[in-house]
């Protein structure tokens, strides 16, 4: 196993890889054993059997941490090395709550939670998020107390010896995790991660303070101590900001826009789509609408058959609920086509990344009205009313008799 942790750290070489593999095969073999069709990970029972291993083991394994660097701080008498020891007791608590984080998200949904509980999942990681950055602070503040009171401590052969160990352990925990975490695409598994890799550099970084200072006696035990507290906030940090996003909701990932955009559009009916949104309520609990336009002068039952079949066919291929809400729009007219093609020119000329959709005209004697929205991103500096407003005027300056009637979208896609 000491092969794997050199092989994470150091290289690319053949023996490395050979490691690295056997690595690999023993994770499938415990997979095999404790989490049955652990390769459906798309099954929210599959993801919480995951959850549970990966709990039970950072439990036990941070437990077996802590006893080890308490006995080792009251032997040294270091600070950073005692801090160390709790900050793996935290991390005991933040198994329990990664492990009862996804025993909820695993519950099937209720009259009162339609949507399942999988959200609970980011929830365990956001917590856990939390712990850490606590962790941090306290450290820091303690580190802080150690260099205005600095203290001598000693190293002895049991004391480095725990701690190599414990930088092995924490190095193989934070494999195991992220692997874990990237088979099922969990955020809370991947900031568990995290915090396992920050706590190895943290370890070894506290044993080569406590071997300088045994060799040179320069009092380095607090300032260590305060550099580890600055990698666990940075951990903290990084694994916050990855678990608040779904949370919020943040804009899909730009391929499963693009694959769900050529799934729809392999039907002849449909001429175009806008309005995507997609709800994110846990992993493997995502909902869909989206707008799509077709002919005005379609066979209604056809194209409605045929949304209705792409509705499926978005779910089985994306494990998805869709909802497509049809828009009739003008084909074939060169009239419409020539003043389609002249609003969506002009509103490029405000901005390149504004974009027009569900465009029609009503022609009267005196005026001709152009209806349609205007998709502005959220990156685009002006508001909705000076793109509107410019607009406007753009088209009143090509004709005086075109009347815009303008309703402004905002894209919830990258």
């Amino acid at each position: 196993m000491m092969g794997l942790f050199l092989a994470l750290l150091y290289g690319e070489g053949r023996g490395e890889k050979n490691r690295i593999w056997e690595g690999l095969v023993m994770l499938e073999r415990m997979l095999r054993t404790f989490v049955p069709n652990y390769t459906q990970t798309g099954d929210p029972a599959v993801r919480e059997r995951y959850g549970v291993l990966a709990g039970a083991v950072g439990i036990l394994l941070n437990l077996l941490l802590f006893a080890g660097k308490l006995l080792a701080g009251i032997v040294t008498g270091a600070i950073s090395v005692t801090a160390d020891a709790f900050n793996n007791l935290s991390d005991a608590a933040s198994s329990v709550v990664t492990l009862a984080g996804f025993r909820l998200a695993g519950q099937k949904a209720d009259a009162h939670h339609p949507f399942g509980h999988g959200r609970m999942e980011y929830l365990a990681g956001l917590l856990v998020s939390l712990m850490i950055l606590l962790v941090g602070v306290e450290l820091g503040k303690s580190s802080i107390g150690k260099i205005l009171h600095p203290e001598e401590t000693e190293l002895t052969a049991l004391t480095a010896g725990i701690l190599a160990c414990a930088v092995a352990v924490k190095l193989w925990m934070g494999w195991f995790n992220g692997a874990l975490g990237k088979r099922i695409q969990s955020n809370a598994l991947a900031a568990t991660a995290a915090d396992s890799r920050s706590d190895a550099l943290a370890t070894a970084v506290v044993l080569l303070g406590l071997v300088i200072t045994h060799f040179t006696k320069l009092q380095l035990d607090g300032w260590l101590g305060l550099l580890v507290a600055v990698f666990i906030l940075k951990a903290g940090f990084g694994a916050a900001r990855d678990t608040l996003d779904p949370l919020l909701g943040k804009a899909p990932e730009p391929d499963m826009v693009k694959a769900i955009e050529d799934v729809i559009l392999s039907h002849r009916q449909v001429v175009g789509i806008h309005d995507l949104v997609i709800h994110d309520y846990g992993p493997g609990r995502r909902m869909m609408s989206v707008h799509a336009e077709v002919a005005a002068d379609a066979d209604i039952l056809e194209v409605h058959d045929v949304i209705d079949h792409i509705e499926r066919e978005l779910g089985r291929k994306f494990n998805i609920e869709a909802v497509i809400h049809m828009d009739p729009i003008q084909i074939g007219n060169p009239t419409v086509d020539r003043l389609r093609e002249l609003a969506a020119k002009l509103a490029a000329e405000i901005d390149p990344s504004i974009t027009i959709h569900d465009f029609r005209i009503t022609a009267g004697p005196l005026h001709t009205n152009l209806i349609f929205d205007v998709v502005v991103p959220y990156d685009v500096k002006l508001s909705d009313e000076e793109v509107i407003n410019r607009l406007k005027e753009k088209l009143r300056q090509q004709d005086e008799t075109y009347t815009a009637v303008i309703q402004v979208d905002h894209s919830y896609v990258l």
